[in-house]
């Protein structure tokens, strides 16, 4: 039953059957997890809630460094998602990169639409840009095949825009072993698919976006 002086409490309540849990099958797994953290992957996903990143890839605390937010997006100006990136390529060492976007996100729905939802608006123009620029395979699909279909050219799109980062091309430079990916997730099934984009060196880059030291 829910503490009504505190509407949160079953939350702790559940924090705390999870932590006991753990400690029980492995003593040292917190005490160890505080020491350092080791992750091969960072996952860039969106922020919806439906999307837990470590459960839908069946990963512990500790093995995946993750930054969300609405719509998967990676814009050249957001500091939030740079120092995480920057972070994990050059700190963290991460050998592989995910863009993982899924089937039926509401931010793609909204960037189709012309309703107005206030400041989200300017985050998903690039995704109108994408629609239009795309404009002859969204022809004859259904309302929910656009959306679909633009989800999965939207991951595309964001690979190629984490590839472009210098903070990605110079760890290539540097000769890291570092792969950048693209994957979407079905909300109705909860299967993850490969969308075969995956990028491991310069060589794979357009020549101009590639930077030299």
């Amino acid at each position: 039953m829910t503490d009504q002086a505190n509407p949160l409490q079953h939350l702790i309540d559940n924090n705390q059957f999870w932590s006991q849990a753990l400690s029980a099958r492995d003593p040292d797994y917190f005490p160890r997890l505080s020491r350092q953290q080791h992750p091969k992957y960072l996952w860039i996903g969106c922020s919806d809630s439906r999307v837990p990143a470590n459960e839908v890839v069946g990963l512990m605390p500790g093995e995946l460094f993750v930054h969300r937010n609405v719509a998967n997006m990676v814009v050249a100006t957001d500091m939030n998602l740079l120092s995480v990136l920057q972070y994990a390529v050059d700190v963290l060492k991460v050998e592989h990169i995910i863009v993982c976007g899924h089937y039926g996100c509401g931010g793609v729905k909204a960037a189709l639409g012309h309703q107005e939802y206030g400041l989200i608006d300017n985050w998903l123009r690039a995704l109108k840009g994408m629609r239009y620029q795309y404009d002859d395979a969204f022809q004859h699909l259904s309302p929910e095949q656009e959306v679909d279909l633009l989800c999965e050219i939207n991951v595309k799109r964001q690979v190629t825009n984490v590839c472009h980062t210098t903070i990605v091309q110079n760890a290539w430079h540097r000769g890291e072993k570092l792969s950048v990916h693209g994957w979407i997730y079905g909300l109705s099934d909860g299967r993850i698919h490969d969308l075969n984009v995956s990028v491991s060196g310069h060589h794979q880059l357009i020549d101009a976006f590639i930077y030299t030291l």
